[in-house]
């Protein structure tokens, strides 16, 4: 019996180094790679599956999969209103397929993305004359 109890405790003392070590395995920061395809936008959901990307009106295709930044899938619903940076990739008609939220390393990336586009300009961005800047100023 007693050798019952020292291979008993031995287990549970091996069972137990084996999860301390997966679970410090899994707290280290994990890359995401990407697809080359991935776009980057900021989105916000306004009522699933209507989604503005970037300011554009769009919508999630049918079986579109939120990823946080755990990798872990989100519900578009749990998502109303926030404003997020992502990657995202589209299906053949343009709707939205797949998106991951970004954290603040993987923002600072560069990637290609649709950007905000204004069909005007403000008057604070646009050049300035050189003769205009010292009439101002006397």
């Amino acid at each position: 019996m007693n050798r019952c109890t020292s291979l008993t405790s031995a287990l549970a003392t091996a069972l137990c180094a084996g999860l301390l070590t997966a679970s410090a395995a899994h707290a280290q920061a994990v890359q995401r790679n990407f697809p080359a395809k991935a776009l980057r936008g900021t989105m916000v959901v306004a009522q699933p599956p209507l989604v503005a990307m970037d300011d554009r009106p769009n919508r999630f295709a049918p079986g579109a999969r939120i990823l946080d930044t755990e990798n872990r899938v989100l519900r578009s619903a749990s998502l109303i209103g926030q404003e997020h940076v992502v990657n995202y990739t589209t299906d053949l008609r343009g709707q939205i397929h797949q998106v991951w939220i970004l954290t603040a390393a993987e923002a600072k990336e560069k990637r290609p993305g649709y950007g905000t586009e204004r069909n005007f300009t403000f008057e604070s961005l646009q050049p300035v004359p050189a003769g205009a800047a010292e009439n101002k100023r006397n």
